[in-house]
């Protein structure tokens, strides 16, 4: 128990997306979800929203089999580079191995936003998330960047997003996670279908 001069973390509420396309130690991408679920509650903290599980086509077009998709908003008292430790030791329990940017892969943990933070500052968010199509998939940052720079340009987060979060306002952009899946294009939206 802290002492009364020590000060405890505030809670804050962290936004996780779960995707795999590829079968894992665990079964097949919908059964190692499920399981990563519980392993995100033991090493983040409680989760306070569950999205359905979706199916989407795979990212980016081509790369491999279709995903299954979700989001979680979990109550924790960690930083944002300590969750993303602990998000990787769940991948990795998981058999996850970072070969390919964008590859195929068993589970996919991405931090997308940890309440309002901007991280590591504004210019920064601002230089990656204005980062050209072409080098997108070339180029990954050498810090955590959050919110994550991409979640308002794919369904295949925003959708189940909309289940946990839907009034979530981003801290750069101003907009709600509903107001930025309005914006996607209805054939994107229409891609992503639930499973359960």
């Amino acid at each position: 128990m802290p002492q009364p001069h020590e000060q405890v973390p505030a809670t804050d509420v962290a936004l996780i997306a779960l995707g795999g396309n590829e079968p894992s130690p665990t079964g097949a991408p919908l059964d190692t979800l499920r399981a990563a679920l519980g392993e995100i509650a033991m090493a983040i903290g409680p989760i306070t929203g569950k999205s359905r599980m979706f199916g989407t086509p795979c990212f980016p077009a081509g790369a491999g089999p279709d995903y299954v998709n979700a989001a979680v908003a979990v109550a924790t008292r960690l930083p944002a580079a300590e969750i993303l430790r602990r998000l990787h030791e769940i991948e990795q329990n998981h058999g996850r191995a970072r070969l390919q940017r964008w590859g195929m892969r068993t589970l996919d943990l991405d931090l997308l936003a940890l309440g309002g933070a901007v991280l590591p500052d504004r210019a920064t968010y601002e230089d990656w998330r204005a980062l050209p199509a072409d080098l997108q998939q070339m180029r990954a940052p050498d810090a955590l960047v959050l919110p994550h720079p991409r979640l308002q340009d794919r369904a295949f987060v925003l959708v189940p997003l909309a289940d946990v979060a839907a009034d979530w306002v981003h801290p750069v952009l101003g907009q709600s996670v509903a107001a930025m899946l309005a914006a996607l294009p209805a054939a994107d939206r229409d891609a992503v279908v639930p499973l359960d």
